[in-house]
């Protein structure tokens, strides 16, 4: 873990339900990179990532974004967040839904245009968001996270139910965004999305089983898939 990151996580400790999701969990996303989040259903990955925004009560541990306390006020405007359902109105159109969550943050008319060239939905701006398909609303859904032009975009399982057309134009986008200094956290439960990401922090049964490069972690277990090597991992560090 460095104290440089663009998120840092320390000895986070998480208990829901009265069961514990995270226990002991450290780890930091480098600023400007694409970092996956991995692991299966039920990992904490969701937990992890409601951490980081801040919506998540913790019962240990601190979580750091751009060098404030997740979930502070001096990061409303510098975080982006993408929930796993699109979080949008159905019954208005795309640019309409642009325009609404852009007088809430008090983003410009040419800001809605630029983040409908952003996610390339341009010529669909006018269609209303209920007549889309699951990716465009997935990525509406991104434009209005977009529309503060956040330093930090925190992503969870975006690619959900996608088909891989629609999965590799998202990381594309991802890759662009980043590419322009932006910090992405994204997660997922589809390993093959591994490959994709410039870091990787791997979680299984709610505890952090690595942090690393997809370079390092086939270095690591001789494995060139990634998701063999995640199973490789897994199976070195379980004495069952």
């Amino acid at each position: 873990m460095t104290a440089d990151g663009a998120i840092v996580v320390d000895r986070l400790r998480v208990r829901r339900g009265g069961r514990v999701v995270l226990d002991d969990l450290s780890l930091a996303v480098r600023a400007g990179s694409v970092t996956g989040l991995l692991g299966p259903s039920g990992s904490g990955k969701s937990t992890l990532i409601r951490s980081v925004v801040g919506v998540q009560i913790v019962e240990s541990g601190t979580v750091t974004v751009l060098g404030e306390p997740a979930g502070s006020v001096a990061l409303r405007r510098r975080v982006g967040y993408v929930t796993q359902s699109p979080a949008v109105y159905a019954d208005l159109t795309v640019r309409e839904n642009l325009r609404y969550f852009g007088r809430v943050l008090a983003a410009g008319a040419a800001r809605v245009d630029e983040v409908l060239a952003t996610v390339d939905l341009e010529v669909a701006a006018s269609q209303v968001t209920v007549s889309l398909s699951g990716g465009q609303r997935a990525r509406v859904s991104l434009a209005t996270a977009l529309l503060n032009d956040p330093e930090v975009l925190v992503l969870d399982e975006p690619t959900v139910g996608l088909d891989p057309v629609l999965r590799r134009d998202l990381w594309e986008t991802f890759h662009a965004l980043a590419a322009h200094g932006t910090t992405l956290f994204v997660s997922s439960h589809v390993m093959d999305e591994a490959s994709r990401c410039d870091s990787l922090v791997l979680l299984r049964d709610c505890r952090l089983v690595a942090a690393l490069t997809p370079a390092e972690l086939r270095a690591r277990t001789g494995e060139e898939d990634l998701e063999a090597a995640f199973l490789r991992l897994v199976e070195a560090e379980d004495p069952r």
